[in-house]
């Protein structure tokens, strides 16, 4: 799998809300998640290894972020028939398996996706509360190995809004597989 980065998008940038179903059929809007103190977006999948070794990581930060009032909700852009490890089933089976408690939802069209302007998964974008984007990068300093983690930016970046502060100066891009985009070209 070929490692790519997150693409730079300005902060202060509107959310722009969505509906998607989960992987049982549940339709969830983001105007409707959105927390009181914010907003975790996570763009992940199951079968991409970066994705894979930060999931339990991202679980632990929604955590501490829910106790601040910030919601936490991942997308799966990856609806592809060529990764049907990241089929709706196989998602079910993702959230059984890391313990995921928030929203894991399908963007089957991608267009969630699209109007972020993620790239990779994972892609990180975390919203203040007044739904403008306030965070844009990884989760921490080491994807590979956690043991081995010295920085966590994602949530010094709760803290920080949650005590309304100015967003980190320095964001690092998140980093990993390409999202695996559909041709929805017709014709």
């Amino acid at each position: 799998m070929a490692l790519i980065q997150s693409a730079p998008i300005a902060l202060g940038t509107p959310l722009k809300h969505f509906s998607l179903e989960d992987p049982d059929g549940n339709g969830l809007s983001s105007k409707t998640l959105f927390g009181k103190g914010g907003f975790l977006l996570a763009v992940m999948c199951n079968h991409c290894p970066y994705a894979n070794a930060v999931w339990k990581r991202l679980v632990a930060v929604a955590e501490f972020a829910k106790k601040l009032d910030i919601t936490t909700v991942a997308i799966n852009p990856n609806i592809h028939p060529n990764y049907p490890e990241d089929s709706p089933a196989h998602m079910r089976d993702k959230i059984a398996e890391m313990g995921i408690f928030f929203p894991y939802l399908i963007d089957e069209k991608q267009e969630v996706a699209q109007s972020l302007g993620a790239t990779c998964t994972p892609d990180i974008f975390l919203f203040d509360a007044e739904q403008k984007l306030y965070y844009h990068g990884r989760i921490d300093d080491n994807w590979r190995d956690e043991s081995a983690v010295k920085e966590e930016e994602l949530r010094e970046a709760i803290m920080l809004l949650f005590s309304k502060q100015e967003a980190p100066q320095i964001q690092h891009p998140s980093m990993g597989c390409s999202i695996k985009w559909i041709d929805t070209v017709t014709g």
